[in-house]
């Protein structure tokens, strides 16, 4: 069985039927959780609302870097995301290539995510593109050692993996990697340990070979499943199962019998 550790039920713009039916589709196909990621505290509630109903669907707290329009206070943040339903702290995290212009802003928010992790005790969910060297020092001074984490839809150096690894982070792979663009990409992938590795989808974004170009959804995080398998030599089974047990590892999930 597979989980989906990052996508975005709120941002497919379905109705709550029409959810309903991706979310079975995805059951069908062998996906038993869902990890439902913020991007905007502005927009947790109505997010957690929509998602409430599924006992196999968990959420996380906080702001993407791009939504800097959405930031929130420290104290908002903690406030919001110290709830029993919020099983991490993100998406956060620094975005360099898109949103350069509010870097200052974007530093200021993941320090604060940073702390609110530390003080939950929750794990992070990080989102970072060419912001290496920030992302990796930031964390170095702001994270409690016990603080883990997921740098999520991972698309940077082997090196920023390690470093990543070494501050007790996992590294999750998106749909990107079955792109036949993806070179480099896909030897990074071959050298993530199995320990340490997370499959998403990211959904509605960056749907996967056959896929592409079409909305993505949850149950396509088996196509992610598949050729991550085949690149790293295993089964499909073997990989399902190791990156399931290292979700419920890092999120502190209870895996429904």
């Amino acid at each position: 069985m597979f989980v989906d550790s990052h996508c975005h039920l709120d941002r497919l713009d379905k109705t709550p039927e029409e959810l309903s039916e991706v979310l079975n589709f995805a059951r069908n196909r062998g996906i038993e959780h869902f990890l439902c990621v913020s991007v905007s505290v502005k927009d947790f509630p109505a997010m957690l609302n929509s998602v409430k109903r599924f006992k196999d669907v968990s959420v996380s707290c906080g702001v993407h870097p791009l939504h800097q329009e959405d930031a929130c206070s420290y104290e908002d943040l903690l406030q919001m995301s110290d709830n029993e339903d919020v099983v991490a702290i993100g998406e956060t995290g620094l975005d360099y290539f898109y949103g350069a212009e509010t870097k200052s802003v974007q530093l200021t928010s993941f320090v604060d995510h940073v702390k609110v992790a530390n003080k939950l005790k929750k794990p992070l969910i990080i989102h970072t593109r060419d912001a290496r060297e920030d992302t990796i020092e930031l964390l170095k001074q702001h994270k409690d050692p016990s603080t883990k984490g997921v740098l999520h839809c991972f698309t940077e150096t082997w090196e920023m993996a390690q470093a990543a690894i070494e501050l007790g982070m996992y590294i999750s792979i998106s749909g990107i990697v079955t792109f036949k663009t993806a070179t480099e990409l896909q030897e990074v992938v071959k050298k993530i340990p199995l320990n340490k590795l997370l499959i998403e989808t990211d959904s509605p974004w960056l749907a996967p070979v056959p896929y592409r170009g079409k909305p993505n959804q949850p149950g396509f995080v088996r196509e992610v499943g598949e050729f991550i398998a085949d690149l790293k030599g295993i089964s499909v089974e073997e990989l399902a199962n190791i990156t399931t047990n290292n979700f419920y590892d890092l999120f502190a999930i209870k895996r429904a019998i």
